[in-house]
């Protein structure tokens, strides 16, 4: 007889909707993390506090009410650490309040402590008491999640040279920062350190950003930030990092040296599997610390699955999750669909992307014929009272059939928005039903309507030649 049926390893997005679900169908379970890492890395250090980072600083610098205001517009003065930490340290225990109550609420026993496999059935949970309890179960799903990986190379102070997650304790506001790597942690920290007056060099060795985005959206971005200070060193690598008493020497392999007060390396993520003794398991990861599965989120070992950052791609909290929840079913015995293959990135960058389905590269390269539909902000009555005359919302769409093929969104409310397009594609609806729909005046989401009477307009005009 085990001690649970069903055993969690971490207790972020993934786990916990695991955990849940396991218990919804009557299994008894158990979820083991540290009393200082409910909710995972996702509420602590990565996404909810860099969220609410990014707000705190849309409010406190007014920077998305200047076009209405003037440039010169701010809600503070002089922004401190502490006024962007109160908001963050709110949020961050009321977020852990709510899993705790979810958990306790489906009867989900919380094990506290650090787990390791002692077997393909048993793990060694250490309290921090300098004991170890040993706990056994029929079924056990890692969601041990990630930290920031760190390069050999560089020597972290967490005060000059600091990771992802070291950024948001730093003392102050540095004047100067370099962040070293333009995917969308780099570029979501570049973009709030910007509006708060740092001045921000970005460092990237591939030849643009966030290279999976739709490159009119990433231009876009591009120009926004270069309008606030930003400096963008595409194709150089960084050679050293030199700490100084006041600041740091940044030295790239071209020879460019860039002197800041902060140093952030955003070098992607490792799994956090080197301390559970995976091998007792019979199990192994890769260099990255991911585990392989199936697609039903088993590992090589029978009873024994692995779901969230720690299996790679996409490592969403949103993806995530329902891998948490479908794994669940799947330990269980129970019936599930596959998740849906739509599924929206967000990017909260300032301002933010969302999109979802395929770019124009994409759809070029795989030779599929499209029409392009365009929305800007500025011609919005919303988009005038929001003060947002540089977004954007694009729409791809099939001649043939007026499917859409993409959507993909720039601005204020992009990640909100996004899920309108998502939900007319999931459903297989065409340009035409957007072209018909009746939405409220004035939102945002009316950029939907003038989108899709532009792609069918310019469809329209090519049926009428080809005619």
């Amino acid at each position: 007889m085990y001690d649970y049926d069903l055993l969690v390893l971490g207790s972020g997005p993934s786990g916990q909707k695991a955990a849940i679900a396991a218990s919804k169908l009557g299994r008894r379970v158990g979820i083991v993390d540290r009393r200082d890492m409910i909710g995972g890395v996702c509420i602590n250090t990565g996404t909810v506090p860099s969220k609410t980072l990014r707000e705190a600083v849309l409010y406190l610098t007014g920077i998305s009410q200047r076009d209405l205001y003037g440039s010169s517009y701010r809600v503070k003065e002089e922004i401190t650490v502490s006024d962007l930490a109160a908001r963050t340290q709110h949020v961050i225990s009321r977020q852990t309040d709510v899993i705790r109550n979810q958990l306790a609420r489906n009867h989900v026993a919380m094990l506290t402590g650090t787990a390791r496999f002692a077997d393909a059935h048993s793990l060694w949970i250490d309290g921090g008491d300098g004991r170890d309890t040993k706990v056994t179960a029929d079924k056990i799903i890692i969601a041990a999640g990630t930290r920031p990986a760190r390069p050999d190379s560089v020597d972290f102070d967490d005060r000059t040279i600091v990771d992802s997650d070291g950024v948001i304790n730093l003392e102050s506001v540095p004047r100067s920062m370099v962040v070293v790597g333009a995917g969308v942690i780099g570029m979501e920290y570049a973009s709030m350190f910007a509006a708060l007056g740092t001045k921000v060099t970005v460092v990237e060795r591939r030849d643009k950003m966030l290279d999976f985005c739709d490159e009119e959206i990433t231009e876009s971005l591009k120009y926004h930030l270069r309008d606030l200070s930003v400096t963008f060193r595409f194709g150089e690598e960084v050679a050293a990092v030199e700490r100084h008493a006041t600041a740091a020497l940044c030295i790239l392999k071209s020879g460019k040296k860039i002197v800041a007060d902060t140093v952030m390396y955003s070098a992607g993520r490792q799994g956090q599997t080197d301390a559970l003794h995976l091998e007792a398991a019979g199990l192994t990861a890769d260099k990255r610390g991911r585990i392989e599965v199936d697609s039903n989120y088993r590992t090589a070992v029978e009873n024994i699955y692995a779901v969230g950052d720690v299996i790679g791609f996409p490592a969403l909290a949103s993806t995530s999750m329902e891998q948490g929840r479908l794994a669940a079913h799947h330990a269980c015995g129970e019936p599930a669909r596959e998740m849906h293959t739509l599924q929206p990135i967000g990017i909260y960058t300032i301002p933010e992307i969302s999109f979802v389905g395929k770019t124009e590269d994409e759809l070029t390269d795989s030779a599929t014929p499209f029409e392009v539909g365009i929305a800007r902000y500025r011609e919005l009555a919303r988009g005038q009272i929001v003060g947002d005359s540089y977004g954007m919302l694009k729409l791809l769409v099939s001649p043939d059939d007026g499917k859409l093929l993409g959507v993909h969104v720039f601005g204020t409310g992009a990640t909100e928005i996004i899920h309108i397009g998502q939900t007319v594609m999931g459903c297989g609806g065409t340009v035409d039903y957007l072209v018909d729909t009746v939405f409220n005046y004035p939102t945002l989401s009316e950029a939907y309507k003038v989108a899709a009477l532009d792609a069918a307009n310019k469809i329209r005009n090519i049926s009428r030649i080809d005619g």
